[in-house]
């Protein structure tokens, strides 16, 4: 059993940058797909960020050019870097990892962002 650790998340004003961390119980071993999805209150979960083993990496129209999602093995953890926040940001952040088949989710962080 893989246990996700989020942390990073806030209270940020509108321009502002955050970056969320996601730690993993265990060293990384056949992690094929590391993403971040988002949920704001009355709306659908959405793919915010994703990485794959090959080196690929995908973002939401929303927020490309504003967010990098990266990882550490060594430290088997893996980051959403958030700059120029905007208020439509605001949202509950889960990190997922796929090792094998298993899908993992981490428990969320909240970010705000507010003037």
């Amino acid at each position: 059993q893989v246990q996700l650790v989020e942390s990073g998340g806030g209270l940020v004003q509108p321009g502002g940058s955050l970056r969320l961390s996601c730690a993993s119980s265990g060293t990384f071993f056949r992690i094929y797909r590391m993403a971040w999805y988002r949920q704001a209150p009355g709306k659908q979960r959405e793919l915010v960020a994703r990485l794959t083993a090959d080196g690929s990496t995908n973002y939401a129209d929303s927020v490309k050019g504003r967010f990098t999602i990266s990882v550490d093995v060594a430290k088997a953890t893996v980051y959403l870097q958030m700059d120029n926040l905007k208020p439509e940001d605001t949202a509950v952040y889960t990190c997922f990892l796929q090792q094998g088949p298993r899908p993992y989710w981490g428990q969320g962080t909240q970010v705000t962002v507010s003037s």
